[in-house]
């Protein structure tokens, strides 16, 4: 079970440099149910991510380079790339997506929490801005198939 909330951000946080940074490509085999392929640096995966805005079912299968290249062609719409900072706080790691290409310039910060509860409960910091979190436009999904709009 995923149960994660998105934020915009009001503005980048402060020694971002010094967080761990990864390189994401993805693409969607399906979007309903979301059907995903992924290249995060040199690790390939298969997602699988039932309906829902807040909470839904997720499952990872591991790809091989050679897998992920067969099915590239074979995604819908463009692909996605964003580099992800992954930035501790609290008892919580921050995902921050920088869109790139047909994303750009969308920045997302993603928050995965154990239970509902504590996804209601999250306080964000500072620099975060508007919740997105039950909006369609935000989803990955969504952005690969219309590109990046933002609501009016």
């Amino acid at each position: 079970m995923e149960i994660e909330r998105k934020f915009l951000i009001a503005r980048l946080p402060e020694n971002l440099d010094t967080c761990p940074c990864h390189q994401i490509e993805q693409g969607y085999l399906c979007t309903d149910p979301v059907v995903r392929i992924r290249r995060q640096d040199d690790t390939y995966i298969l997602t699988y991510k039932s309906g829902g805005m807040m909470s839904r079912e997720e499952y990872n299968l591991p790809l091989t380079a050679q897998a992920y290249e067969h099915l590239k062609p074979k995604t819908d719409g463009i692909y996605i790339s964003k580099k992800r900072y992954c930035i501790p706080y609290k008892n919580y790691t921050i995902e921050l997506d920088i869109f790139e290409k047909d994303a750009a310039p969308l920045i997302l910060a993603e928050v995965e929490f154990p239970s509902e509860e504590e996804a209601r409960a999250f306080t964000p910091p500072e620099w975060f801005a508007e919740d997105v979190t039950f909006s369609p436009c935000y989803h990955n999904s969504y952005i690969s198939r219309y590109g990046y709009r933002p609501e009016p």
